[in-house]
């Protein structure tokens, strides 16, 4: 059964990114501090981003994120979907206007520009016909920015949210939850590491 999972780092306070981010800054002023767990040795940071790369049918991103891993900085052979995993799941970009060139053109782009609901459901489709192909079930993974995991969260499009909380206070960036609705979760599993706590919520 394919789910849709919003999956985030995210800080303390609640943001996804530090203050200022932009093409040339991704994360913003402090932000790389989110992302060290995806980085380190430990090894239930690692499994665990072993795991959810793999996991990975279908990949949807908002277009600025888009346009940082797409852009001179953003990934490469060494650092892409997953860190240094470098998964190569089908990839869905929600975007107003898609751009006239992609950097990537190993990876496989969809450009939706109807919304997020719309780039979920192309995702999906791409997710199920992977886990056909692969014989094993395989998920949708939101994986940002903020705007559209918060987007996917109100229109009621999410199964499961992963969080990925960093031992990091940024004082402001871009929050995940900025004046959200009320949300009902059951939390699911907690695992602690030397990096970060993992966190997973069933989204009712």
């Amino acid at each position: 059964m394919t789910r849709i999972i919003a999956d985030i780092s995210v800080s303390l306070d609640g943001f996804v990114t530090g203050p200022d981010p932009g093409p040339d800054n991704g994360l913003g002023t402090g932000g790389e501090a989110l992302h060290t767990w995806a980085f380190s040795d430990d090894p239930e940071d690692r499994r665990l981003l072993r795991e959810g790369t793999a996991r990975s049918g279908a990949v949807v991103l908002g277009r600025r994120l888009f346009d940082i891993v797409d852009g001179p900085n953003g990934w490469d052979d060494t650092t892409g979907y997953g860190a240094g995993e470098v998964g190569k799941p089908s990839f869905v970009v929600v975007t107003g206007t898609p751009p006239e060139a992609v950097r990537l053109t190993n990876l496989a782009w969809t450009f939706v520009s109807t919304g997020v609901a719309d780039a979920v459901a192309a995702a999906r489709a791409r997710a199920e016909a992977a886990s056909a192909a692969s014989g094993r079930d395989l998920d949708v993974i939101l994986m940002g920015g903020g705007a559209l995991i918060g987007s996917a969260l109100d229109a009621g499009l999410v199964d499961v949210l992963a969080l990925h909380l960093a031992p990091v206070v940024l004082g402001s960036g871009t929050p995940l939850f900025p004046g959200r609705a009320p949300q009902s979760l059951v939390q699911r599993t907690v695992t602690p590491t030397s990096t970060v706590t993992h966190l997973t919520y069933d989204v009712l």
